[in-house]
């Protein structure tokens, strides 16, 4: 065994084998190490050297692994973009913008993580609807989106029409809105009417859920309007049945 001792910046060199070793960094009883060897030279800590190499493969258990691994990105994503909008708030007397800026770079980010997240799912795997439910209703938001959880169909929830489009504006898409029609700030004619103008956004899947009838709105039902509406009480089978018509995924009871 060669011993010596070196400084920060000091190297070791292995010419014949191409493998340099640099002292980065010096910390008390620590050192940082850098070693710089082919491509074909593997290097490991020695705790990992009496471990088999580590095997990918296609069978259930690795899908299954696959799918839970995305729903605790998704979790998380959400859980980082509501802080975001709190930090948002916040940050809405900033003189300079920049801020707000850089929160909104953040928000980027986190779209672009969920975007491949949800891609990183091939593309012959099943994976459940995902669903966005606007309703400002509190007991009926909360126990149809419990409904639709329990049916295997991702669901997340906002409070009117203003907080669906924030949300768009930030996450990957939804396979489905359900909009209730009737809500403060946003009403579901105002939500309809500015998303049916934003690229991104015209050919959204949305099903009313509501208890007026569609001609008191002056919406259409069908393209460029509401695509299927839904009259309160309504039936949530046929609601779920719908969603997993529409979407082209299975629902599925959990």
């Amino acid at each position: 065994m060669l011993v010596l001792s070196r400084k920060e910046t000091d190297k070791i060199v292995f010419p014949t084998l191409g493998i340099t070793v640099e002292v980065l960094r010096l910390r008390g009883n620590v050192a940082r190490i850098g070693i710089d060897a082919p491509s074909d030279v593997p290097v490991y800590r020695h705790e990992l050297t009496d471990r088999k190499h580590l095997e990918f493969s296609t069978d259930q258990n690795s899908s299954d692994s696959l799918r839970e691994l995305i729903h605790a990105v998704r979790h998380r994503l959400d859980a980082a973009a509501e802080a975001l909008n709190r930090l948002h708030e916040q940050c809405e007397y900033d003189r300079n913008g920049k801020a707000q800026q850089t929160v909104m770079e953040i928000f980027r980010e986190l779209r672009m993580l969920e975007e491949e997240a949800n891609s990183a799912i091939a593309p012959n795997e099943a994976r459940a609807p995902r669903a966005l439910l606007v309703e400002d209703d509190v007991n009926e938001r909360e126990l149809l989106a419990g409904y639709l959880r329990s049916h295997g169909i991702e669901t997340t929830t906002a409070n009117d029409g203003q907080d669906a489009l924030d949300y768009l504006s930030l996450h990957a898409l939804p396979d489905v809105v359900l909009l209730d029609m009737q809500m403060p700030r946003c009403s579901g004619r105002c939500f309809i009417r500015k998303i049916r103008t934003v690229s991104d956004l015209r050919k959204l899947k949305v099903f009313a859920v509501s208890g007026t009838d569609p001609a008191e709105f002056g919406i259409d039902v069908g393209p460029g309007g509401i695509d299927r509406w839904f009259s309160k009480p309504i039936n949530p089978e046929r609601l779920v049945d719908e969603i997993a018509k529409q979407v082209g995924l299975t629902a599925t009871a959990v």
